[in-house]
Order: structure tokens, then C-alpha cells, then sequence
């Protein structure tokens, strides 16, 4: 099992950038995928991208792909999401998501762990 505590959400103006982070506990957390997904209020939480454990694999919304970038450290359980050229529509909160199992990345419903999420609001 791991845990996971995200961080780095804030407010910022339309093509700003933040640089989210995804704390993991747990001494396997080298052998699980890693994922962000966005939920807007109201709305169901979308993928965003995925990193699979050896960080060797990467995978984007078509919607981020140029503008957002995965990276993980196994060394220290940490996953990042850096939001390049901000916008209004990528506001929601980000959830960092750990998988075991098999499944698309691209469905929420595979993935077996969930942080609380931060608040990313953008400005127009």
C-alpha cells in the first residue's frame, strides 16, 4: 500500500507556471505507475499524464501534452507535474494516483491510490 500527500497547487495568472508534488510512502512505491488527474467542479477527474515505474514511459492528455511534463524520483518517492503556459481551463484540483494493477492509465477507475488533491486555479 502507499500513501500519497500532494502539494505545489496555487493561484496564478493564464501562462503562468506551477510545479505540482506527489509525496509517497510506502517502500515499494519504485514498483507502481504514477498519474495526475484533474477534476473540475462538477466534472469527473480527467488524465492528465502517467509515468510508469521505471520513468522510462511517459503519457499525456492530448489537451497538455507541449505545456505539462511527468517526471518522477524512486530515490526520494516523489512525483512532479510541472504546468507550463497555464490556462483557464486547466483549473480544477490535481490528484496524484498510484497503480499496481493492469488497466488504461487514461481511466480513473484503474487506479488503485488516491492523494486529497490540491486547488491549481488560473486566471484569465
Amino acid at each position: 500500500q502507499v500513501q500519497l500527500v500532494e502539494s505545489g497547487g496555487g493561484l496564478v495568472q493564464a501562462g503562468g507556471s506551477l510545479r505540482l508534488s506527489c509525496a509517497a510512502s510506502g517502500r515499494t512505491f519504485s514498483s507502481y505507475d504514477m498519474g495526475w488527474f484533474r477534476q473540475a467542479p462538477g466534472k469527473e477527474r480527467e488524465f492528465r499524464a502517467a509515468i510508469n515505474w521505471r520513468g522510462d514511459n511517459l503519457y499525456y492528455a492530448n489537451s497538455v501534452k507541449g505545456r505539462f511534463t511527468i517526471s518522477r524520483d524512486n530515490a526520494k518517492n516523489m512525483v512532479y507535474l510541472q504546468l507550463n503556459s497555464l490556462k483557464p481551463e486547466d483549473t480544477g484540483v490535481y490528484f496524484c494516483a498510484a497503480k499496481e494493477t493492469l488497466g488504461s492509465y487514461y481511466n480513473a477507475y484503474n487506479w488503485d491510490y488516491w492523494g486529497q488533491g490540491t486547488q491549481v486555479t488560473v486566471s484569465s
